[in-house]
């Protein structure tokens, strides 16, 4: 079983999300935009670590839906930067992708845990 939230696979790959979003926007002048969607990057892992350490299934699942909820909060900010020009399509579509399969990841891990209810 997993003993840390560090070794819980998803929130690594929140983590690299993370830096991936922070990386790509570091110049960008619109201050609002970036914080919006990077602290809503961090609130993704963050919410998979507390929800592990609260120690019950129903807690994990709980914060499992708030990292997801943040995880789509992102790609839909991800979307607009595209219709408004912010961001290069190509790498806010690869960003999308990384998204999409982040919120699988949490969506699986969501099921395997009520599956132990």
């Amino acid at each position: 079983g997993i003993k840390r939230f560090e070794d819980i696979i998803v929130w690594q790959k929140a983590q690299d999300f993370s830096v991936n979003i922070y990386t790509f926007l570091k110049n960008s002048r619109d201050y609002s935009f970036r914080d919006q969607i990077t602290r809503a990057s961090v609130s993704i892992s963050n919410n998979i670590a507390v929800g592990f350490d609260r120690n019950t299934n129903t807690d994990f699942k709980r914060f499992l839906y708030f990292a997801k909820a943040s995880n789509s909060e992102v790609r839909s900010i991800l979307y607009l930067s595209i219709r408004l020009n912010f961001l290069n399509e190509e790498k806010a579509k690869e960003l999308i992708a990384d998204s999409n399969e982040i919120a699988k990841m949490i969506s699986g891990f969501i099921k395997y845990l009520q599956s132990k209810n």
